[in-house]
């Protein structure tokens, strides 16, 4: 079962004592952040990081019909965990 944005309003809420509506501002204010964030990399201290990657042009293949076809660049949006998260999830 999935943990969605509803659900970290909520949280918001209870932990800090703020309307959902101020904590819903919150969540969509650091979701546009990512979204319009380009080029540079966003660092939260002892979270971690979100960066842009851009993904080459390559091949793929259906694995039923073993048809190739080539799958395009692409940009993606990667996390990637702070050690002391990691730390705090091991």
């Amino acid at each position: 079962m999935g943990f969605g944005k509803k659900d970290i309003v909520k949280n918001i809420s209870s932990e800090t004592f703020l309307i959902n509506n101020t904590s819903k501002a919150i969540l969509e204010s650091f979701l546009n952040l990512l979204k319009s964030n380009k080029h540079k990399k966003i660092k939260i201290s002892n979270f971690g990081s979100f960066y842009l990657h851009h993904t080459p042009t390559r091949k793929g293949r259906n694995p039923k019909t073993m048809e190739e076809f080539t799958i395009s660049k692409r940009k993606k949006l990667v996390f990637k965990a702070s050690s002391s998260l990691k730390k705090d999830l091991n």
